[in-house]
């Protein structure tokens, strides 16, 4: 039985017996009283919460609704004496598969939540992601965590608020979307995708708030509608991956993405050329990223099978960001280091000649020591010219990249 992710982590091969498996590790359940708020951090465009393993200390846990069960960092949990048992091959987005474990006697815990715990139920490496993170990255928070609540997803407070499943009552003016939960946990939808030029295709979605993209839509898909379409000017995707590796494809933007009673217009999209992982499945025609959720208040309640989106002030906004054409990781234990890992062709960075392997050392004067992946990709999102110290090699060098929208 193969399982495929569609944010973060899924897992690949798990036998029929993982349900007994997290069954058996047993679950508590908090009755709320009233609403309890848990602020996040915004990192790379990913909800990361302080959550605790076996009464632990807080460690970064990641919300993904691409994700099902309780997952903890291989290195994390025997840092902490989790017992691992049986092995299994994990993977996603890209072709690659890693080697994880399932979890025995191990339980998260969220301070504000007393009484509450869950099980842990499977870990795998993060590392690789923690790097790209340029932030710790010590497990995912899924399906079986949001399905205990109605989880109310706040950007702009940078917060979650957990309702009491069995008493909460909505009376705001969002819209009611339907939803059902696939085998693996994940919220589809049923939403129309107009590309350039072709009237609007319905389509099956997944809501996937561990994506930091906005729509990425999987290679059937792509290949039945001879997607993206010869009028549309597209660039290599850049930087796009999970667990099992990077995807490839083409970036450039579709007319509009339709949900419910929302269209939001000229949306940048993954057309995605894979030929195996989650971006190869023809179960769903693609994913929804934070790039467009994180456009509306968002409520999942899932014991309902309805997901309801209040829309902000960032709803009709445009999609602007500029790039730099360089994707970079964090290479030190305080993710203070950052070397680039890849360029994109006729970009602004091979204006400026930069490449792999070049150490930012700073950027327009602010050292990086002082800076996070998350404060570089914000300032490279802008279409302002950035100084860069460049350590390559021996030397030192100073050069000038100036981000560009590029499709």
């Amino acid at each position: 039985m193969k399982r495929r992710v569609f944010g973060i982590a899924a897992v690949l091969g798990v036998i029929a017996s993982i349900a007994a498996w997290t069954a058996a590790a047993g679950s508590q359940s908090a009755k709320l009283q009233a609403p309890v708020t848990l602020p996040f951090k915004l990192v790379t465009r990913h909800m990361v919460l302080p959550v605790a393993v076996n009464n632990s200390r807080p460690l970064a846990f990641v919300l993904d609704t691409g994700n099902r069960m309780g997952v903890i960092d291989v290195d994390r949990a025997r840092e902490l004496g989790v017992t691992l048992g049986r092995e299994v091959k994990v993977g996603g987005v890209g072709p690659e598969a890693l080697t994880g474990f399932f979890v025995q006697n191990a339980s998260l815990n969220i301070e504000r939540l007393p009484g509450f715990s869950q099980p842990v139920s499977l870990a795998i490496p993060l590392r690789r992601l923690a790097a790209r993170f340029g932030h710790d990255f010590d497990g995912i928070l899924g399906s079986e965590f949001i399905k205990e609540f109605v989880v109310e997803v706040n950007y702009d407070a940078r917060a979650i608020t957990l309702h009491d499943r069995e008493t909460f009552n909505y009376f705001g003016q969002g819209a009611i979307i339907p939803i059902r939960l696939n085998s693996s946990g994940h919220p589809l939808i049923d939403a129309h995708v107009t590309p350039v030029g072709k009237s609007p295709i319905s389509g099956t979605f997944v809501i996937d708030l561990g994506s930091g993209g906005a729509l990425a839509l999987h290679s059937p898909f792509v290949a039945e509608h001879r997607l993206p379409g010869p009028d549309v000017k597209t660039i290599a995707s850049l930087g796009r991956g999970g667990t099992g590796g990077a995807t490839t494809g083409r970036t450039g933007r579709v007319t509009a993405l339709t949900i419910g009673q929302f269209m939001i217009r000229d949306v940048p999209t993954h057309f995605s050329e894979d030929a195996s992982g989650a971006f190869a499945s023809a179960a769903v025609n693609g994913n929804i990223g934070q790039q467009v959720m994180g456009r509306f208040r968002i409520f999942l309640d899932y014991g309902r099978n309805r997901i309801i989106l209040e829309p902000t002030s960032a709803l009709a906004g445009p999609f602007d960001r500029a790039s730099s054409g360089i994707t970079y990781e964090a290479v030190d234990l305080d993710y203070r280091t950052f070397r680039i890992t890849t360029i994109l062709e006729d970009s602004p960075a091979t204006d400026a000649r930069l490449t792999v392997g070049d150490v930012i050392v700073a950027v327009d004067g602010r050292k990086a020591p002082d800076l996070t992946i998350t404060v570089m990709h914000e300032l490279f999102e802008q279409p302002t010219p950035r100084t860069l110290t460049i350590q390559r090699g021996d030397s030192t060098l100073t050069v000038t990249v100036t981000p560009r929208v590029m499709f």
